[in-house]
């Protein structure tokens, strides 16, 4: 679990490290002209504790943190902007806390019904928790990548393409928006907490059908859509049919019999439901001839 590490204003340390330089600097000087050895022994003294000093000071800037670790023992994450001084044997991993972007390759995947699919996202995503980034898994960046893949497979086969071939589904990969996202999310969040890492947002960027199959299910999209169309079109005519025996009924123009209702049903739905416009034909008999 991530401890926060407060550390020590580093200024205070810069100052003491630049004049332990200087005196190193006039202890040489003064040491060489007049050959003392005991000045030149602090010169080097003063020396080693600067570098020790400046080995100790670390930068951190915003959105960023230093994960803080002493012989093999965690000692807590600095989160805190600035120039600061730690213990010079302290390892130091740098870790960025900004949101970043990870653009998915487009995957190739059977989908619930065994259709082959081709399917991307993008995701948006941050370090939350700098001890599981660091310490929970080898590597945190390969992590991230895999298991994004690996959620987005899951999700790619856990759906169907559309409805043409599951009809009874409630929600598809085309049609379900945000409800799809939103499980994208939730799959995403649970592979990739183990790394102490936040979901902000995931989208699907990309999804086609595969090309060997893409000419063949057009056509079944295009036969579903002409089947809807003309089913619309008989319903809409056969209730324009029935508005007109009604009003030829209630105000008495003329009196049909079943025949000549038949026969004017079928005339009305030929000329509503084809493609083409009627050709008007002159009757100079009766019905009956």
């Amino acid at each position: 679990m991530e401890k926060k590490f407060t550390a020590v204003n580093g200024y205070l340390a810069l100052v003491i490290a630049l004049l332990c330089i200087g005196i190193s600097i006039w202890c040489f000087i003064s040491g060489g002209q007049t050959d003392t050895p005991a000045l030149i022994g602090a010169g080097v003294a003063s020396f080693f504790i600067s570098l020790i000093i400046f080995k100790g000071l670390i930068i951190i800037h915003p959105n960023h943190a230093r994960v803080l670790n002493f012989m093999g023992k965690y000692v807590g994450t600095a989160k805190e902007n600035g120039l600061f001084f730690v213990n010079p044997l302290f390892t130091a991993n740098k870790l960025s806390l900004r949101s970043q972007n990870l653009a998915m390759p487009t995957l190739k995947v059977n989908d619930k019904m065994g259709n082959p699919i081709e399917i991307a996202a993008v995701m948006v995503w941050k370090i939350d928790d700098t001890y599981k980034s660091v310490y929970e898994v080898a590597d945190y960046m390969a992590y991230v990548r895999t298991q994004s893949e690996s959620a987005l497979r899951i999700l790619a086969t856990s759906f169907s393409y559309d409805n043409i071939e599951d009809e009874t589904a409630d929600t598809t990969l085309r049609s379900g928006g945000d409800k799809v996202n939103e499980l994208l999310e939730h799959e995403l969040s649970l592979r990739l907490n183990k790394a102490g890492i936040v979901i902000e947002e995931a989208r699907i960027s990309h999804l086609a059908y595969a090309p060997e199959i893409a000419g063949a299910m057009l056509q079944v999209q295009q036969a579903s859509a002409i089947v809807a169309a003309r089913s619309r079109i008989v319903e809409g005519a056969v209730g324009m049919v029935e508005m007109a025996l009604d009003l030829l009924s209630k105000k008495e123009i003329v009196e049909l019999d079943e025949e000549k209702k038949a026969s004017m049903v079928s005339n009305l739905l030929v000329v509503l439901c084809g493609e083409k416009s009627a050709q008007p034909v002159l009757n100079t008999g009766t019905i009956y001839q």
